[in-house]
């Protein structure tokens, strides 16, 4: 044992520089190496551009899956920033995918409401791509550097005029990392028709040049539209969905229901367009509201007698399907996979504006 504890020294201790420690564990950042892992890539570059949608600054996404599996992300935001950065020096789209934790969305004048939260999706896709390339439109100008497996292989440069502005990025997951590399069409656009419903006015492209396949998502009723999709092949209580909107304390909130007869309660909760399935604070504030509500509607109205027992939660929401989006500025998730949203403040939030709502209604 002796032995043991004198071998491990300080020249045991490693330390992990820049992005090497994104391919030594690859799982802490984008959940697995797997199929799930492969089309989170994906996703962070997206959430990119709809950070940019969220702030009024882009309409247009495209996504392109090419026949050697890369991918390409094209919006018309304004275009990640160019200039120098003033304490690293090197100009800020280099920073934004070599340098982990960076990014627009730690306050100041990036982003007021983001689903980017670590500031890593950009740094990661870079590190964990045979290659990486992106264009930038910003200022009139083109501007254009590539990187491999994380690690810049040209300056950034000026390579043409431009009319529109926005970014542009290509990638290729990296073999050594994936266990493999084949991106499956309906994963995509699953996501990317669900991004579509919870910003309302956005049009997202997915392509897919392995089987000529095209399809635009973009639907002007949101959330309400949503719910109607989730709804299509049951029998539904009401013709429009419920819709409950209200900003309170800078939280954001938009709730759209609608009942069907069937047994089984459907909630899909949303923090900042990231999918919660495991809930969190919006949706405990949600349950809460709409059982008082419901139950003191059938008090008022005498549907409940006076000896009767409150209704119970489950009871409420049997038969509903809803979809939960809240927006804030501070999203504090359970994990890097940001699974269940734990902001306290947003249960009061929800429960406020869903009671008023639709007691009103």
């Amino acid at each position: 044992m002796s032995s043991n504890v004198q071998q491990y020294s300080a020249n045991e201790i490693q330390v992990l520089e820049g992005l090497e420690a994104v391919r030594k564990r690859p799982g802490m950042y984008i959940g697995s190496t797997g199929p799930k892992g492969l089309h989170h890539l994906v996703y962070e570059i997206v959430d990119n551009s709809i950070d940019e949608a969220l702030a009024g600054y882009c309409s247009n996404i495209e996504v392109i899956i090419h026949k050697d599996n890369s991918i390409t992300v094209v919006d018309n935001g304004r275009g990640i920033p160019v200039d120098i950065h003033p304490k690293l020096n090197k100009p800020a789209v280099e920073v934004v995918f070599t340098v982990l934790h960076a990014g627009g969305k730690f306050g100041g004048g990036g982003y007021k409401v983001s689903g980017g939260l670590h500031g890593v999706g950009a740094s990661v896709v870079n590190a964990l791509s045979e290659w990486l390339e992106v264009r930038v439109r910003r200022n009139g100008k083109e501007y254009y550097q590539k990187y491999e497996r994380g690690r810049v292989l040209c300056d950034l440069k000026e390579v043409g005029d431009a009319e529109s502005t926005g970014t542009t990025v290509s990638f290729k997951p990296d073999a050594e990392i994936f266990e493999e590399l084949e991106y499956d069409y309906d994963t995509l656009a699953q996501r990317f028709r669900e991004l579509a419903f919870l910003n309302k006015g956005i049009s997202i492209t997915l392509k897919d040049e392995r089987e000529e396949k095209e399809e635009k998502f973009h639907y002007e009723g949101g959330i309400k539209e949503f719910v109607k999709y989730l709804n299509r092949n049951k029998e539904v209580l009401s013709e429009e969905p419920i819709y409950v909107e209200g900003v309170k304390d800078d939280v954001i909130v938009e709730i759209a229901m609608q009942y069907n007869d069937s047994y089984n309660e459907n909630i899909f909760s949303f923090a900042n367009n990231i999918h919660t399935p495991e809930g969190g604070t919006h949706v405990s504030g949600f349950k809460t509201a709409l059982t008082k509500v419901i139950n003191d509607y059938a008090r008022k109205y005498g549907f409940l007698k006076e000896n009767d027992k409150n209704l119970a939660g489950e009871d409420t929401r049997e038969g509903l399907t809803a979809v939960i989006s809240v927006k804030i500025t501070n999203p504090q998730f359970e994990g890097q996979t940001k699974t269940k949203l734990g902001n306290t403040e947003v249960r009061s939030v929800v429960d406020t504006i869903v009671g008023d709502k639709v007691a009103a209604f």
